[in-house]
């Protein structure tokens, strides 16, 4: 699809879906003042191109588990192979390639009972192709989860966030002891983690319960933070094209107000600070590269404490954030 195909209502579904992700399409419809019928219509044309998909995944934080960015350098005939590699783990997610298609980046998660990081520290130094490898261990988000672009879009009025969000649920407080899964929850999010809007039946037959006890762990799960629903989106229904990675160093003394300053940037749809050379991470989306220079000198320029930045420009998405390699793998 062109980017001349996408109108307003397209993006106000996004931005809806964003924030009440399992809403019925009569409540989606309700608040964009349109009917049932044509939010069904614009959800199902815009799931069944690969623009849209609503997923409910877990939170690793809530779960215990390490986080890792991966720098990943390879010989260039090799960075494809090894970026579908990665993408077919169930420990990736957000494989890219960047940097002229011989840098692949990527995030992993690891259980806390598996300490050995075999990803690390065996398999990827161990590939032929690769020539080195950058981890960075995720230490706080700023940015990211279940807050995406499209809750800065301003696709929706203030009004129309209101009535979208006023019966959500709450945010789970940070800290607290780490949030255990058993096969129930892991049937659950399965199923989840490949639609989030799947029904309430379809998830009750997965995990051989009743349609009333999956929905009260459905609620249980959520308000503790274990599960959050995201999007996967191709931000070109925005006007979006440029995907860009950016490692900056910041002093720090100032690197919690940066990464803040950062969060509430419209341009910037992840923002982390890491252990590692580079101490401050985020992936920015703009309209082209003339945007992305506006950007950096300008309100990067503008952070205090930053001592030095790096970009690294994505030229394919392999994985988006669910747990399976994207089945046309986005060129940017």
């Amino acid at each position: 699809m062109g980017s001349d195909t996408y109108d307003a209502l397209d993006r106000q579904l996004v931005h809806a879906l964003q924030l009440a992700p399992r809403a019925a399409f009569s409540r989606l419809a309700a608040v964009l003042g349109v009917s049932d019928q044509t939010v069904a219509r614009r959800y199902g044309r815009l799931r069944g191109a690969g623009l849209v998909r609503v997923l409910g995944l877990s939170d690793p934080e809530r779960l215990g588990e390490a986080r890792w960015q991966l720098r990943v350098r390879c010989t260039p005939d090799s960075a494809g192979a090894v970026a579908a590699a990665l993408a077919r783990r169930e420990d990736t997610v957000w494989v890219s390639l960047n940097s002229g298609g011989t840098e692949i980046a990527c995030s992993t998660r690891t259980p806390p009972d598996r300490s050995d990081h075999s990803l690390l520290l065996q398999h990827l130094p161990r590939t032929p192709s690769v020539s080195s490898v950058t981890a960075h261990c995720v230490l706080h988000t700023f940015f990211g989860g279940a807050q995406s672009l499209a809750v800065k879009s301003g696709a929706l009025t203030a009004g129309q966030v209101a009535a979208l969000t006023e019966a959500g649920p709450r945010p789970a407080e940070p800290g607290g002891p780490a949030v255990q899964l058993d096969r129930t929850d892991l049937r659950l999010l399965a199923v989840l983690a490949v639609d989030g809007r799947a029904p309430l039946a379809e998830l009750a037959a997965a995990c051989g319960k009743s349609e009333t006890t999956v929905r009260r762990r459905l609620d249980e799960l959520a308000g503790s933070g274990a599960l959050y629903f995201d999007l996967d989106v191709d931000w070109r229904i925005f006007g979006l094209r440029t995907h860009t990675w950016l490692w900056l160093n910041v002093v720090p003394s100032e690197l919690a107000a940066a990464g803040a300053a950062l969060a509430e940037h419209p341009e910037v749809a992840y923002a982390c600070a890491t252990t590692g050379p580079s101490n401050l991470h985020a992936v920015v989306i703009t309209r082209g590269a003339r945007e992305l220079y506006g950007y950096l000198t300008t309100r990067v320029a503008a952070l205090r404490g930053v001592q030095h930045v790096e970009t690294a420009p994505t030229i394919r998405i392999v994985k988006g954030p669910g747990p399976r390699p994207l089945q046309a793998p986005r060129d940017i």
